[in-house]
């Protein structure tokens, strides 16, 4: 190492920030944690009015910190009919959904970087087009009937299978990975769909993480096609049973508040079920689930989402 590359070095560990620096990282930090406040209170705001008193919580006297620490809320939510069986059909739906939405948009954005299929590139553009195009809820309606998917679970998962964005985002993050692995499994004899099974998928984890992660979200989040779709109690999903506990707040809590002794009434007003509560409570157990999904597929999320930032 020359003279001049020690003095650098020497130079940039004994580097002090500036004023300015220094500045830019107080308003950094400042900004993004006033971000982050506004992204996380109010999941913690639902939180605190789930296990504070209900009374002062419909009055709107819990702001910050919890008042009169309770957890019976979630005990009488917990004997809401149907909500187990809500949330088996939204595991399922979100398991099942998310398997053939990350299989189908792994598959075709390997096939579409092959250049040995037959009319990839109108194939590709005729899938893309479809983001951009919707016919309107009651034809899309009329053609599920006419397919005897309503009343039926498959509507969760048929209808989203293939995904044009996820599919690109496959598509991309492929092309990017070097085109040597599949030519040396081609030398070797291996067919389509060992290069895709064996090579191509622990490859592109990061990217079929994000994708996943996106998909469970969407799946475990949707309420709309049971709405539409659906009218048999059995298959309705937990965020579509939280819509209905939203919109009939007010009976529930006198349902709930009939359930219980006069006696347990009397010892605790406080613990009573209001409209906010059963709202807030309900919310928390929603939520909850998806919530504790993230942090196993966060390795990969940041460098599938980053895909085409960098080079090299």
């Amino acid at each position: 190492m020359s003279k001049k590359d020690q003095e650098f070095a020497s130079s940039s560990v004994h580097y002090k920030p500036s004023f300015g620096d220094r500045m830019v990282s107080i308003v950094t930090y400042f900004v993004y944690s006033i971000f982050a406040f506004v992204c996380v209170y109010p999941f913690y705001y639902i939180f605190i009015n789930s296990i504070s008193s209900n009374q002062l919580s419909e009055r709107g006297k819990v702001i910050f910190l919890p008042k009169e620490i309770h957890f019976s809320n979630y005990v009488q939510v917990m004997k809401l009919e149907g909500l187990f069986d809500a949330a088996k059909i939204s595991l399922l739906r979100t398991g099942i959904g998310t398997l053939v939405v990350v299989f189908t948009s792994a598959f075709l954005g390997y096939m579409f970087t092959s250049k040995t299929m037959w009319g990839r590139k109108f194939w590709y553009r005729f899938i893309a087009a479809t983001m951009y195009f919707n016919a309107g809820i009651i034809p899309l309606y009329i053609t599920m009937s006419n397919l005897r998917l309503t009343d039926n679970f498959w509507i969760y998962v048929l209808p989203t299978a293939i995904s044009p964005f996820y599919m690109i985002l496959c598509k991309t993050f492929i092309e990017a990975t070097p085109g040597e692995l599949r030519d040396a499994a081609m030398i070797d004899g291996a067919g389509t769909l060992t290069i895709f099974f064996r090579i191509m998928l622990p490859v592109i984890k990061p990217i079929l993480a994000t994708v996943a992660i996106f998909t469970a979200v969407n799946q475990w989040n949707a309420f709309q096609d049971t709405l539409i779709y659906v009218t048999k109690k059995e298959l309705s999903t937990l965020q579509f049973v939280l819509y209905q506990y939203i919109t009939q707040s007010s009976s529930i809590k006198a349902l709930l508040n009939g359930s219980s002794s006069s006696a347990n009434i009397a010892a605790s007003m406080a613990k009573m079920q209001t409209a906010t509560s059963v709202r807030m409570t309900v919310t928390i157990v929603v939520v909850t689930p998806i919530l504790l999904v993230y942090p196993f597929f966060q390795k990969y999320f940041t460098k599938g989402i980053m895909i085409g930032a960098v080079k090299g």
